[in-house]
């Protein structure tokens, strides 16, 4: 007669066993699991523990001889099982779905989905899955960019990450720019609160009410916004808020401000206040590159966690809103923290510039 395989366990294997059974968070054929062993452990038959547990004797038989064999590892995982064998050999096959998935665009779509690929290969869908997820293929998603011709780029890069990194002496940065055409937008119908199992609801469509454009300097040592909104985007408007940053600066401490390539920003008579205002001084960033420019990342926070959700029934709603929340933000800024450095843009940009041009010459 077969006899049941004994089970010793040593103190620390028995605090852990007893942690398992008893834990309220731990997978039920964990603790059915250590507790079979605790049994075992106590001397009992297998029988017994079955009619204990309300289990099959030949599970209780199992995992007695799993922890036996491998201790505490043989029971807090299952063994690897065989599974059925693959029907489609990954060779030449998944090369060939690689080769078409990264070269080729079939015949009627702008790019390839498993079942268009699965009829052009002759495999399955989920093979074809399979293959994209091994090659890190995600053919169904795109991103956009834009390299910039900026003749001058490197040097504003220096500029600007130099900014950044090792800030001037007895001077503030600040990172600028302009959100423009923020809408005040009010839904058609009102919207239904979230609740448990179901989130909340606002309707696609909406009324508009008007729209503004925040001005916005973020220092770039303490995270601090200075803001203004105001009708309209032009250089007087531009003016305006450099007269704003002057008053709000100490005395005897020079203002660099980070700036796009916007004609605003570069208006003759902008030009003409700034050299009568020399502790004013100007920093572009290349064209196309806002993402160089600090201040567009505070844009997108207040977009994500004010503006986006928000319903505004006029123009008045949404400053309103806009200025709460530069206020909440001030409170407590933080700065975001400027890592990289110009020489791995540069050499980045470099080399997306010789792919580029490899896909012209093609």
């Amino acid at each position: 007669m077969r006899k049941a395989a004994v089970v010793g366990i040593s103190g620390p294997e028995r605090t852990v066993l007893q942690r398992w059974s008893r834990g309220r968070s731990t997978p039920a054929r964990l603790v059915d699991r250590a507790t079979i062993v605790l049994f075992a452990a106590d001397g009992l038959e297998n029988k017994i523990i079955a009619a204990k547990l309300e289990i099959n004797e030949k599970t209780v038989g199992l995992w007695r001889r799993r922890f036996a064999e491998s201790g505490l590892a043989g029971i807090e995982k299952d063994a690897p099982r065989a599974g059925r064998r693959a029907t489609v050999q990954y060779g030449a096959v998944a090369a060939e779905v690689v080769r078409k998935t990264t070269q080729e665009d079939p015949p009627n779509a702008t790019h390839w989905s498993t079942r268009t690929m699965a009829a052009e290969i002759g495999i399955s869908p989920a093979s074809v899955r399979r293959i994209w997820k091994r090659n890190g293929l995600k053919p169904h998603l795109h991103r956009t960019f834009k390299v910039s011709n900026d003749p001058r780029f490197a040097e504003k890069l220096d500029d600007v990450v130099g900014l950044y990194l090792n800030p001037p002496e007895n001077a503030i940065v600040f990172s600028v720019d302009e959100k423009s055409q923020i809408q005040a937008l009010d839904r058609t119908q009102p919207g239904l609160p979230m609740k448990k199992g179901r989130s909340g609801t606002m309707t696609h469509d909406y009324k508009r009410n008007g729209t503004t454009t925040l001005f916005a300097a973020m220092c770039t040592l303490t995270g601090n916004v200075i803001g203004a909104c105001m009708a309209k985007h032009r250089h007087q408007e531009w003016l305006k808020f450099l007269r704003m940053i002057d008053r709000q600066v100490p005395k005897g401490l020079d203002i660099h401000l980070i700036a796009d390539n916007y004609s605003t920003h570069k208006h003759q008579n902008v030009k003409q206040w700034l050299k009568k205002n020399p502790r004013f001084h100007m920093h572009f960033t290349p064209t196309s590159a806002s993402w160089l420019n600090m201040v567009e990342r505070f844009f997108r926070d207040l977009t994500d966690k004010r503006l986006r959700r928000g319903v505004f029934r006029n123009v008045p709603d949404v400053v309103d809103a806009i200025e709460q929340y530069i206020s909440h933000h001030n409170e407590d800024p933080k700065p975001f923290i400027w890592t990289t450095k110009a020489s791995d843009i540069l050499a980045k940009v470099m080399r997306a510039r010789k792919v580029l041009d490899n896909a012209a010459s093609d």
